[in-house]
């Protein structure tokens, strides 16, 4: 019987039984982004032939684009019928994948690629006096994020926060709270031309859980001509 799974039972999956990724989607999608190592075997081609190409005596991950495709919840029983043993649903897709900043092959070039990984943080009780010196030692020149356990991110302090401010006054007192964020799987291209009609210089990027993954700058971010080196 398929079993529907997550990321991380996947991830588990790859790392302790070599399991085979399979993306069910077409070839153009795939193309687009694929997770490390995935087949291409476009759910409207499945058969027999095409199902050769794996390995019955491991395991297979099918998957497709987010957790509204149908494609692979559909796949996975026809593998089923054609022989295979144990067969995996990954339900919620690449999508899941790719916003959790995990590495993939393909010819998107996605904010996961160009982001700033090590932008400054703060804490909430963090004093103003603290945070002018990281902010305007920051070659970006941007934000200090701050974050509560656990990496949650909760706002940003930026030269207009500190504007005014007492130097004892803490991040939270004076941070913007529910600032817009992005996914790391977002469209770099786009979203830069969004930020520059919104006249936004920097950009939080977060997981879907909400836990910092970076920090995207337009002043020092130019849309690279290649996706990310895996």
């Amino acid at each position: 019987m398929v079993q529907r799974i997550d990321r991380d039972t996947v991830r588990d999956l790859l790392e302790t039984r070599d399991a085979q990724l399979v993306e069910v989607l077409p070839g153009e999608e795939y193309g687009w982004a694929h997770l490390p190592g995935a087949r291409n075997l476009p759910l409207k081609e499945l058969g027999a032939r095409t199902a050769a190409e794996l390995d019955r005596s491991r395991p297979v991950v099918v998957y497709c684009h987010d957790w509204i495709c149908d494609m692979s919840p559909r796949a996975a029983p026809r593998l089923e019928r054609l022989g295979f043993g144990e067969v995996y649903d990954y339900t919620a897709g690449k999508m899941d994948w790719l916003s959790a900043d995990l590495p993939y092959e393909g010819e998107a070039i996605l904010v996961a690629g160009v982001m700033r990984r090590d932008p400054v943080i703060a804490f909430p009780d963090d004093r103003v006096a603290e945070l002018e010196p990281r902010i305007f030692a920051d070659p970006a020149g941007a934000a200090v994020v701050v974050l509560r356990e656990g990496k949650i991110v909760q706002g940003v302090v930026g030269p207009r926060e500190l504007k005014g401010a007492a130097p004892d006054a803490t991040a939270e007192e004076i941070m913007s709270f529910g600032v817009t964020t992005v996914r790391p799987s977002e469209e770099l291209t786009g979203l830069l031309e969004r930020m520059d009609r919104a006249k936004t210089h920097t950009m939080v990027v977060t997981r879907t859980d909400g836990t910092l993954a970076g920090l995207l700058a337009t002043d020092v971010v130019r849309a690279p001509e290649t996706g990310p080196d895996l």
